[in-house]
């Protein structure tokens, strides 16, 4: 069976966790004939260190990877147990990949389809990246040609693997989803922006478009507004432009998720006031410096809306919080 394969759970594998003279040993067994069946070779002129995020979903398999000292991954006959094909984005730095007569140069930021046959990858002195394990069988039906040649070069340019990579981002900080169905969903739609990057005929395209591509991007522009909530500035035109749609496209994402831009950023400023509100880190900083901090302009349609939401005013909040932290 393969860790793409199992019940959902999340494990991590970091060589730190090893005295200096059995990393490469633990390396070796652990992550490379257990994980990924690969042969690992260091390099003499660098100590080797490596991490691993891994999580799987039924029929998925995600690697979140850092290392340094290892020179050469190989794959031989013997290793091979499933027919699964891996998408590998290289993050930082590349990869040289020969496999089934080919040699494919892997620059920063793109991406690689490869098969689970014989191969060697060449790293570089460190490397960062992202691996996607997808079944055969289930991706085939998804993409323009079933019996893809691999391996094959996705460009960093692609939209679809820029979403691919926001939604497995999302995914490995939310590694224990609370259901089957949500598992089952996300695992449909990393399908789907697979597919759309490794190429989806029209019609597959239009499904998963619609599906997969829908959810990373309305996922990705979340994350955006995340980010900037405490810019006064921030709206749906500046949102948009950055992600290269228009404002209409934008607000359609939200309405088919049962709410708006502007009640999403509402809730997010309010969550973020909240949580200041509550924290002693922010003990010091005045109400009203919280709101202006988080986006609010008007104070007292802060207090309005806080208290809407929460059911208190922000002071009320404030000090029941002190009044616990002192009993």
């Amino acid at each position: 069976m393969s860790f793409a394969e199992r019940a959902s759970h999340a494990l991590r594998f970091s060589t730190d966790d090893y005295p200096e003279r059995d990393r490469i040993e633990a390396l070796r067994e652990i992550y490379g004939r257990t994980i990924i069946k690969h042969d690992i070779e260091p390099t003499q002129d660098r100590p080797v260190r490596f991490t691993a995020s891994l999580h799987a979903l039924p029929g998925l398999g995600l690697a979140f990877a850092t290392c340094s000292g290892i020179g050469r991954l190989q794959r031989t006959g013997k290793d091979i147990d499933n027919n699964d094909l891996v998408l590998n984005v290289s993050l930082a730095t590349g990869r040289l990949l020969r496999q089934g007569g080919r040699e494919i140069v892997v620059a920063r930021g793109e991406a690689v389809v490869a098969s689970a046959e014989p191969g060697v990858v060449m790293l570089p002195a460190a490397s960062r990246f992202i691996s996607v394990r997808l079944p055969r069988k289930a991706i085939a039906p998804l993409i323009a040609d079933p019996d893809i040649p691999v391996p094959r070069l996705i460009p960093r340019e692609s939209e679809a693997l820029q979403l691919l990579l926001d939604y497995a981002r999302c995914l490995r900080k939310r590694s224990a989803l609370s259901s089957p169905e949500l598992q089952r969903l996300a695992v449909t739609h990393v399908y789907d922006l697979a597919a759309l990057a490794i190429g989806a005929p029209r019609d597959a395209a239009e499904v998963a478009n619609d599906r997969g591509g829908r959810a990373a991007r309305l996922r990705a522009i979340k994350a955006d507004i995340v980010e900037n909530i405490g810019r006064a500035d921030l709206s749906i035109a500046a949102i948009s432009a950055s992600r290269g749609l228009s404002p209409r496209s934008v607000q359609l994402l939200f309405e088919a998720d049962g709410t708006t831009f502007t009640d999403f950023v509402l809730v997010q400023r309010l969550a973020r006031a909240h949580q200041m509100l509550v924290s002693p880190r922010c003990a010091c900083q005045s109400i009203s410096a919280i709101a202006y901090e988080v986006g609010f302009g008007d104070l007292s349609y802060f207090n309005r809306v806080f208290r809407r939401r929460f059911g208190e005013a922000p002071s009320e909040v404030r000090a029941a919080a002190r009044q616990l932290d002192r009993s």
